[in-house]
């Protein structure tokens, strides 16, 4: 591991609005703020918003920026990556941002029943060949309903038809409220404040050429349906860093030419 990683652990471990816990660790001891979030952490009775899988946190940060009066939460296992959110929020005194980082298969032993009035997937590995490992797969939306309001709303954004398309059966599946499905965000008139933010991977995906889906809906209690149905790959992977960099870059000058 490189002496940058090593420095952006030790930080990420330092800083007050960042939990690190293991499986082992949670298995010994109850975590001291599932339940206690707003009072305790945030000190307010907002609502309180999650981002699994936020990888570099872009979307909780700039949320929180946004909507002053939510509580937002971001959640992924690498910590490097957490590094880069967590520094920012901490740079603009931010203090309803927090991040968790642990496996998302762990995410309910960290909050109380009803205690999320939402949730973000934002650019997902849409795990294409096991639904269990999908964000929104009945498997994880079994774990949300935990936590969940008893109307809390889940909101996916991706580049993968496969996912979006997996998702939408599942929504329909299970008769779940649509409360906005759109299939190519950009290409709408007017583009709301929660879709205009772009994280790291939105702009390689859109440096690509690929259209951004949102799917956005309200959950409710009872059993649940897995769709059984073939759905076609995505015929297209995550670019080398270089290359990577290079898409990113041309999405972002195309933002400079609108």
């Amino acid at each position: 591991m490189g002496k940058g990683k090593l420095k952006k652990f030790a930080a990420v471990a330092s800083f007050d609005h960042v939990f690190e816990r293991t499986y082992e660790q949670l298995e010994e001891e109850p975590f001291f703020l599932k339940g206690r979030w707003r009072e305790d952490f945030f000190k307010n009775d907002n609502p309180v918003v999650l981002e699994l899988g936020c990888g570099k946190g872009e979307y909780a940060v700039e949320l929180g920026k946004h909507y002053p009066d939510k509580n937002f939460i971001g959640v992924d296992i690498k910590g490097a990556r957490l590094f880069t959110g967590a520094k920012q929020a901490l740079d603009a005194g931010m203090s309803n941002v927090a991040f968790i980082r642990t496996r998302i298969e762990l995410i309910e032993r960290f909050f109380a029943a009803a205690e999320v009035d939402e949730i973000w997937i934002t650019f997902p590995d849409p795990q294409m060949k096991k639904a269990t490992k999908r964000l929104t797969s009945t498997f994880f939306i079994k774990k949300y309903l935990h936590f969940l309001k008893d109307d809390g709303i889940v909101h996916l954004k991706t580049d993968s038809d496969f996912l979006y398309t997996y998702t939408d059966i599942m929504v329909k599946e299970n008769n779940f409220e649509v409360l906005e499905n759109v299939k190519d965000i950009y290409a709408q008139d007017e583009v709301s404040e929660l879709l205009q933010i772009k994280t790291h991977y939105e702009l390689q995906w859109l440096g690509r050429g690929k259209l951004i889906k949102y799917l956005c809906f309200r959950t409710h209690r009872g059993e649940l349906t897995e769709p059984d149905v073939e759905i076609e790959y995505d015929d297209y992977r995550s670019y080398g860093r270089n290359r990577r960099d290079q898409t990113i870059q041309k999405a972002l000058k195309n933002d400079e030419d609108l």
